[in-house]
């Protein structure tokens, strides 16, 4: 069989080269037609202002499936070297990137460097798309100062027994909770589930900080609403709840950026909305490659995000005043000050733990 010739897709002043583009990506569903390369591709090129708005200037890991996605399918993870899957994360920028496609260095918790893709232009995500990302994950930071955060991420994450319609619940009380401290939140569809809650915030605070204000807004929720949690191991979460996963503002952790891709059926697209969209939003599998780019037609939803900068002082001092104490880090963090023993509460044998959260020796 001949080989397809390589396709182009312009994009501004650029042309990006686009391989096997007939290769298919998404296979078709009882929803969607199948999706190829050149699609994706297409697809990143449609949002492009959309895009940089949300991401741009940003260090971004490339979430690869250079095969496409099926059902079945696993995502490598754990150290570099020990991962097995059909995707795989791309932390440092793959080989060959043209001359154009920049990047920006950042720091792991552990201090490793890593030259990461910035994504200066939807060039760069088009680039990107053709070497088989489906979703960027941006960091909280924009390139001139990665040491600061400029936005809070509040992940409503359902767990078993939670719907959609639950995580649109929840995201309604946290706009309300946040309006009612001055502060403009905007919301996005995961691509799955689940709701992300986005702040534009102030560079005044360390990725710590923003975990702690994350936590404290989780525990106002959890007194305004019965189906918030945000305890750490999955089984202290209630069935049925909505959990605030606030070490997702950590250094190096992540969540899916606007107008991604996600390796689900049908092609899902991260999708920025307007409250009342949301509050529309009967199936967010309804927002997908086909039809996520026409929400861009009416206007970008996040239009406004970056006119404001929030100091997050009000949701600091729910975490200073609110019970509960420090939780657990996630475990490539070193132990830190305060934090309970990193140890599922059903396994823990209290006697080989001291007041202060650290192991007995035997």
């Amino acid at each position: 069989m001949a080989k397809t010739a390589a396709a182009f897709v312009t994009v501004g002043d650029r042309e990006v080269r686009v391989s096997s583009p007939d290769r298919v990506v998404y296979e078709a569903t009882d929803r969607t037609p199948e999706i190829t390369k050149l699609q994706v591709c297409e697809h990143f090129a449609a949002v492009g202002a959309g895009m940089m708005r949300a991401n741009g200037n940003r260090p971004v890991a490339m979430e690869r499936w250079p095969g496409g996605w099926r059902e079945g399918m696993t995502l490598a993870v754990g150290a570099q070297g020990q991962q097995t899957g059909d995707g795989f994360y791309s932390k440092r920028l793959p080989q060959g990137a043209p001359d154009w496609v920049e990047t920006v260095r950042v720091t792991t918790p552990n201090g490793r460097p890593i030259d990461e893709l910035c994504l200066t232009e939807p060039a760069a995500a088009v680039w990107g798309a053709q070497m088989g990302t489906l979703t960027f994950h941006p960091w909280a930071v924009r390139a001139d100062d990665v040491e600061h955060p400029d936005e809070l991420r509040i992940d409503l994450d359902p767990q078993p027994g939670a719907t959609f319609a639950d995580a649109q619940r929840v995201a309604v009380v946290a706009e309300e909770l946040l309006r009612g401290l001055g502060i403009r939140a905007f919301a996005k569809t995961s691509g799955n589930r689940g709701i992300h809650v986005y702040v534009r915030t102030q560079r005044r605070w360390t990725f710590d900080d923003m975990r702690h204000a994350a936590i404290g807004l989780g525990r106002e929720l959890e007194r305004r609403d019965g189906g918030v949690t945000t305890q750490w191991w999955k089984e202290n979460r209630p069935e049925g709840s909505v959990f605030i996963d606030f070490n997702q503002n950590l250094r190096d952790r992540t969540v899916a950026g606007a107008w991604s891709l996600r390796p689900r059926p049908g092609g899902p697209v991260s999708t920025p909305l307007t409250w009342a969209q949301l509050a529309d939003l009967k199936d967010p599998r309804d927002l997908n490659l086909f039809t996520a780019p026409g929400v861009l037609a009416d206007g970008d939803p996040w239009a406004e995000i970056d006119d404001v900068a929030h100091a997050v002082d009000p949701l600091l001092d729910l975490w200073e005043t609110l019970p509960g104490g420090e939780v657990s880090w996630p475990p490539d963090y070193p132990k830190m000050p305060g934090e309970p023993p990193r140890v599922q509460p059903s396994k823990k044998v209290a006697a080989h733990w001291d007041d202060d959260g650290r192991r007995v020796a035997d």
